[in-house]
């Protein structure tokens, strides 16, 4: 015997964040498909379903639970045909699959259930054709499996979202959740709740709490101690839940990434049953570009994303996002949105306590596990171009990614010491003083030892180092006079690139042990210069022998004028050797000392004291 799974909805409605871009969910000319709540998305003209948010991912179902076919299940009325495409896993076009009439009164719809073989196919959809002169509406459509109910597994999912004083994104995603899980209802519903650790301590929590959503002030401990804080909620009773799904207050959410989720973890068999899903980062600004789903970390220390940016709306990169393997050595899934199983959380802690930035990394380090996604399984949050800010990408970054070596053993050390010197010695190049010693000031309390990060207030060091955080202008603010004897040009200030331009010389030569603060004045161009960055990254620009320079964000519509301090500059290098000399010194042993306390500082017993929940 069978029971009929749900897969996946069918989504009708364009959300008001992809709002100029439907063809994320359907791809019809414009003007031909119009949603009334309550009747269903109307056609004049034919709607393609094979899209991002509605396709079938034949492949993925196949290979994570073992699916053989699945079933399009569409209520429709009116007059015309629904057509299956599907794309098989060695081809790049689409093929016609099968094709079903349609003749239905307008205020009649008919049901129909097609078997779609997955075996050979890596993508599914359907294609809705009203007939001349027709309409068709389609009022409800879903893809389902049917399965032995006895291998469908038991999941209990658990929310956790963290937020600091983004009271209008958490309350718009409460909203969207509560309306998405309680429309669906079983499985999903009575299986599900959302915790919504207040860092702020700002929401109304008698306001926002009821069966589905529970609001948990918290002190201001950053992601790592809201994220804690919500694992905690979801283990305190063991076995009443199965999963806890981490995930960013700032995103915009798609509730049908959520039951998509909950399906996904119940229909899972072998190596999958205990794996991750990790949702994909979709662009706000770009609402069709993905950003990253999966990334690991290299030998050196730095980041890699599985996958480059996607864009979501063309058909070929569908095909890439589903086909390319993201099972790779030391994986990590962001937590803008992360489903862990609670097994991991009660065998493996809870995050390290570093406030922000790595924790996430970490806890993938420290697990090692296998990694799902899925097309339509995503947020979509602001992108990160323009961002930096030294206080968090240097030290935060430098500081923890120094202690997930030590704990998790995931890169060289020695490695990663040559790229803090290289990051230093270009953040002097570039004339960036604030972020130089901001990144000496993370290894420093690195070296410190564990102990330094269990008594620390996170809170209070971020707002510290935040004020050392150079201070951006608008471009439009700045001295036209100086930009323009910099060769910031308008063509420089439209270029949207956020890619490296330099040449293969330019990059050779950054790459060697100078630095311009050893030039004698007459040597110096009297003439600024101009750099345009994304974080460490150089995308263009020429600081050679410059005293001034004008430094530019990737979005070029911000900046600040930078001179050249020779005194802070040998400040900076004498800190640098001394913190090198003391890294010889004692560096195994403080190595040591955080593998040590590694397991007290990721313990239950640890954020219950560091969190002020001692009853």
């Amino acid at each position: 015997m069978t029971v009929d799974f749900k897969l996946s909805n069918v989504v009708l409605t364009v959300d008001d964040h992809a709002a100029d871009h439907p063809e994320l969910y359907y791809r019809a000319q414009a003007g031909a498909a119009r949603y009334e709540d309550g009747a269903g998305l109307e056609l004049t003209g034919t709607a393609d379903f094979l899209t991002y948010v509605n396709g079938c991912s034949a492949c993925k179902w196949r290979m994570y639970a073992g699916l053989q076919e699945v079933w399009l299940h569409v209520e429709v009325a009116g007059a015309g045909e629904i057509r299956i495409d599907a794309v098989a896993s060695d081809a790049s076009d689409r093929q016609v699959f099968s094709a079903h009439a349609v003749d239905a009164a307008p205020d009649s719809p008919v049901a129909l259930d097609i078997e779609v073989p997955t075996a050979g196919e890596d993508l599914i959809g359907f294609i809705a054709v009203p007939a001349e002169g027709e309409r068709l509406v389609i009022v409800r459509a879903y893809w389902y499996a049917k399965v032995d109910p006895a291998r469908i597994n038991e999941v209990r999912l658990a929310l956790a979202t963290t937020t600091f004083n983004k009271e209008a994104y958490i309350t718009a995603n409460i909203d969207l959740v509560q309306a998405g899980i309680r429309a669906e209802g079983a499985p999903i519903l009575g299986n599900f709740h959302m915790f919504v650790v207040d860092n702020g301590r700002t929401l109304d929590v008698d306001a926002l709490t009821d069966d589905l959503v529970s609001v948990l002030p918290n002190p201001n401990t950053g992601g790592s101690g809201g994220f804690a804080r919500g694992m905690m909620a979801a283990t305190e009773h063991p076995g009443e839940f199965t999963h806890v799904l981490v995930m960013d207050d700032d995103v915009r959410i798609m509730p049908e990434s959520l039951i998509r989720t909950y399906n996904l973890l119940a229909l899972a068999q072998g190596p999958y049953r205990d794996a991750f899903i990790n949702g994909a980062m979709l662009s706000l600004e770009d609402p069709v570009r993905q950003f990253e789903d999966v990334s690991f970390v290299l030998n050196s220390g730095a980041y890699r994303r599985v996958k480059t940016d996607l864009h979501m709306g063309s058909l070929s990169d569908l095909l890439v996002n589903e086909r390319t393997n993201v099972e790779v050595p030391n994986a990590y899934g962001a937590w803008w949105y992360s489903c862990i199983p609670t097994a991991a959380i009660e065998k493996n802690g809870l995050p390290m306590p570093f406030f922000i930035r790595c924790d996430d990394v970490e806890f993938g380090m420290r697990n090692q596990p296998v990694f799902m996604t899925m097309n339509g399984i995503c947020v979509w949050h602001e992108s990160f171009e323009g961002r930096f800010r030294a206080s968090v990408d240097c030290y935060q970054y430098i500081r923890n990614f120094m202690a997930m070596i030590a704990v998790d053993d995931c890169a060289s050390e020695g490695l990663f010491i040559v790229r803090i010197r290289r990051s230093v010695r270009q953040d002097l190049r570039d004339l960036d003083y604030s972020a130089a010693e901001l990144l000496l000031d993370g290894f420093e309390d690195y070296l410190k030892g564990p102990q330094f990060l269990e008594s620390l207030d996170g809170a209070e060091l971020m707002r510290q180092n935040g004020a050392r955080n150079e201070r951006l202008m608008p471009v439009e603010d700045m001295d036209p006079e100086l930009l323009r004897a910099a060769g910031v040009t308008r063509e420089v200030l439209s270029h949207a690139n956020v890619e490296s331009q330099a040449s293969r010389f330019m990059k050779v030569l950054r790459s060697l042990p100078y630095d311009k603060h050893y030039l004698p004045k007459p040597m110096l161009g009297t003439r600024p210069g101009y750099v345009v960055k994304n974080g460490a990254a150089m995308i263009e620009g020429e600081s050679l022998a410059r005293e001034t320079l004008v430094f530019l964000d990737p979005t070029r519509t911000k900046g600040t004028i930078r001179h050249m301090d020779r005194a802070r500059f040998r400040a900076i290098r004498m800190r640098e050797h001394e913190l090198l000399r003391r890294h010889r010194t004692i560096g195994k042993q403080v190595r040591q000392a955080w593998k040590d306390a590694f397991p007290y500082l990721t313990s239950r017993e640890f954020w219950t004291k560091y969190l002020g929940l001692e009853s």
